[in-house]
């Protein structure tokens, strides 16, 4: 596992992950599994649309998860 994706889900966060946080493991997980830091140009588009497929699959599987006495762990969204 990567280490510096941490857990989106109570109780190791006390509320909801943030959109920010959700694209944030996405990238870190692609920059994991692509072995890049940074695409190349040519590369650029495939990256972007995985860090984006990951972090909407991601927010649709918190938005599933029940956490025992809490409910839902739906993320948060941002106003602006």
């Amino acid at each position: 596992m990567c280490r510096s994706i941490k857990t989106l889900r109570p109780p190791a966060l006390p509320e909801q992950a943030t959109e920010e946080e959700i694209r944030a493991a996405a990238l870190q997980y692609v920059r994991k599994v692509s072995g890049f830091r940074a695409p190349a140009a040519h590369n650029r588009e495939a990256f972007d649309h995985a860090v984006e497929a990951i972090a909407e699959a991601t927010a649709e599987l918190l938005g599933q998860l029940e956490v025992r006495g809490r409910g839902s762990v739906a993320p948060r969204v941002n106003a602006g």
